[in-house]
């Protein structure tokens, strides 16, 4: 740790002049992925008082999640910085890069505090959770319309999509690590011919939506409010999807619909629907906004089941497991507005109790 410290800090110096003071260096909590993270403090003329500091298992060129790595050649470059330069010219809302040291496996990244929109909204009137959520969209919207209208293919995001293949890996994360470990055995063939069946019909659903610039994980942990301003982190596996993807996520992913109730939900959709309109994006019609937003919340609310019990059993990271509850209400909720997949309501109870 000392040896890294010394280099953290002579990157430091590097950045912000001889006179810079690196006073302190601490770690900071993780995420899911293999990153590490750490905050140092500063003193000098010029430098700012905190910078963070992403700390790569490697140099960081392979993708973070591995059903991305679809591409002809392997990517160059460390896909958060590929990613981060496109984001800028878009004028999103990123932490500044103040020094790429990926070579080094070290990205120095300006500092935006630790209020991450969850937080920010605890306490607060649904007027002032609608609020605070309306931002986020502001700068969803930017990276969806502005971001697909200038589609850069030496930006890694346009090389990969939200396609068949994808939302059926995803479906298939949830079979393999999500029924067994929430009841302990295995699901019978002839339950999974009719899960398959229907995830595979939403998959193909999804896929033939139009396609537009997302973030991937556009939920309020990676989504802060700095400054009056919500900032945006962890995009470093950006891709194209239906538009309503991350709009799902925003809204619904994790705990979230304990602060994003019904009624906020309606009014923050509608609030997406006119802005898309007003930014200059096709016209939706509201209904097949609902039925395109609510297929997207069900795929990621089955991915994220299996995600977080593979990274229970796999990775050894059990602390996601908390969200669980929330995500099977999620599923409970939106199977109960579809009679199309009442069988696979009806096979799942016989594997999770939530949603009997």
């Amino acid at each position: 740790m000392a040896e890294l410290d010394d280099r953290i800090a002579g990157l430091l110096r590097g950045r912000f002049g001889s006179a810079t003071e690196v006073t302190r260096i601490a770690p900071l909590a993780g995420d899911a992925s293999t990153r590490r993270y750490a905050r140092a403090w500063m003193s000098g003329p010029g430098a700012p008082a905190t910078a963070v500091v992403m700390i790569l298992a490697d140099r960081g060129i392979a993708m973070s999640s591995d059903e991305l790595a679809v591409f002809e050649k392997a990517p160059t470059e460390l896909p958060y910085v590929n990613v981060h330069r496109f984001l800028v010219s878009l004028g999103i809302a990123v932490p500044e890069i103040y020094v790429d040291a990926s070579e080094q496996g070290l990205l120095v990244l300006e500092d935006i505090g630790d209020t991450a929109l969850w937080d920010a909204v605890q306490g607060k009137s649904d007027a002032e959770v609608a609020a605070l959520y309306s931002r986020a969209i502001d700068q969803l919207l930017r990276l969806q319309i502005d971001g697909t209208a200038r589609a850069d293919r030496g930006c890694i995001a346009f090389q990969q999509a939200f396609d068949e293949r994808l939302f059926n890996w995803e479906f298939e994360h949830f079979i393999e690590h999500g029924i067994a470990n929430h009841c302990g055995r295995a699901a019978s063939a002839a339950d999974l011919a009719v899960l398959r069946e229907h995830f595979a019909a939403i998959a193909r659903y999804l896929d033939g939506q139009p396609r537009y610039l997302n973030h991937r994980d556009f939920h309020s942990w990676n989504l802060y409010v700095h400054r009056g301003e919500v900032r945006v982190i962890d995009f470093q596996d950006a891709l194209l999807a239906p538009a309503p993807y991350d709009l799902a996520t925003l809204l619904g992913d994790r705990d979230t619909p304990a602060v994003v109730g019904p009624e906020v939900e309606r009014r923050l959709l509608e609030y997406y629907r006119e802005q898309w309109e007003r930014r200059g994006g096709p016209a939706w019609d509201a209904g097949e906004l609902w039925r395109l937003y609510a297929a997207n919340a069900l795929q990621k609310a089955f991915k994220v089941v299996g995600r977080f019990y593979f990274l229970d059993r796999v990775k050894g990271k059990p602390g996601y497991l908390r969200y669980l509850p929330s995500t099977l209400r999620q599923i409970r909720r939106l199977l109960e507005m579809r009679d199309d997949l009442r069988p696979v309501r009806e096979v799942l109870t016989k594997y999770f109790e939530e949603l009997r």
